[in-house]
């Protein structure tokens, strides 16, 4: 790549949405004459790209030599760009071309905005906190991964798996149930959500737990410190850990599952920050009609 390049974005876009190729396309025009390097890593063939590989993009990262990633799609393709650039502390800018999700902007910004705002760089970044967990089999430990939005720990087959749950090296419960769902802030609005847990605003350090389909008498959503270590082993002969959905991993019989959160947050940026409570109005259509202001 030409030394010459003062500086370099990463462009993620959705890999089947023809719009998502458009706006590539526009924005890349836009900045084509303000010596932008703009590297991929994707397969989608677009003039004005550098395409590079996994192992380029991680010798960038770990060089400081990518000023901010910009995600076209939804809040899928920025999970997705979140995995590739994890590790660094480039900021992720998303740029929603479908539903309203909470991790991108909350609203399209015109291509000469974003042009504009990525020139001048005119975007705030939020910290946001991530989960790691660590496998344990026979005492040892054999894979570890982090999550943004949830670790799940659900059923492989059609029998409920049994877990049993420990909060700071204490028995919390067991139970047999669909799974478990271990959710960041950020994940409080995804997954944990639609199996009735908690919202939490993203500035809140906590974790979200909370059982699926349990067959127990306890078994509400709980908000547990960040600082806390969560442990759950595997009393069933399988089970299926997967991480933001993207990530999966086959559990065994007597497995542990160590769930804490992590000291590398993910940093989303955003154009025009928008408050929390805006966007849950955007995304659930909440009837704030008739609201007169403080």
């Amino acid at each position: 790549m030409s030394n010459a390049i003062s500086r370099r974005l990463l462009l993620v876009v959705h890999p089947t949405r023809s719009d998502a190729k458009t706006t590539a396309e526009a924005l890349i025009a836009k900045l084509a004459s303000e010596n932008f390097e703009i590297v991929s890593t994707s397969e989608i063939e677009m003039a004005g790209i550098a395409k590079i590989s996994l192992s380029e993009l991680g010798d960038l990262l770990s060089e400081s030599a990518i000023e901010l990633a910009v995600v076209l799609g939804g809040d899928g393709t920025i999970l997705r760009a979140a995995q590739a650039i994890r590790g660094s502390s480039v900021p992720l800018l998303g740029v929603n071309l479908g539903h309203v999700g909470f991790l991108a902007q909350i609203g399209r910004p015109t291509i000469a905005e974003l042009a504009t705002a990525i020139i001048a760089k005119n975007y705030k970044s939020e910290r946001r906190m991530v989960l790691q967990y660590r496998i344990e089999r026979a005492g040892e430990s054999i894979a570890h991964g982090w999550a943004l939005n949830e670790v799940t720990i659900e059923r492989s087959s059609e029998a409920m798996v049994e877990l049993l749950v420990q909060i700071d090296h204490r028995p919390l419960s067991r139970w047999g149930c669909d799974g478990i769902i271990c959710a960041t802030p950020t994940g409080s609005t995804a997954y944990a959500f639609s199996a009735g847990g908690p919202i939490v605003w993203p500035e809140v350090e906590a974790l979200v737990l909370l059982p699926l389909a349990a067959h127990a008498l306890f078994s509400r959503p709980m908000v547990i410190s960040p600082e806390s270590i969560i442990a759950v082993d595997i009393e069933s002969e399988e089970a299926t850990l997967s991480a933001d959905g993207l990530r999966k991993f086959q559990l065994v019989e007597n497995d542990r599952v160590i769930l804490t959160s992590d000291n590398s947050p993910i940093n989303l940026a955003q154009i025009d920050p928008a408050l929390f409570t805006d966007r849950l109005v955007a995304k659930f259509k909440l009837p704030v009609e008739g609201w007169r202001g403080e």
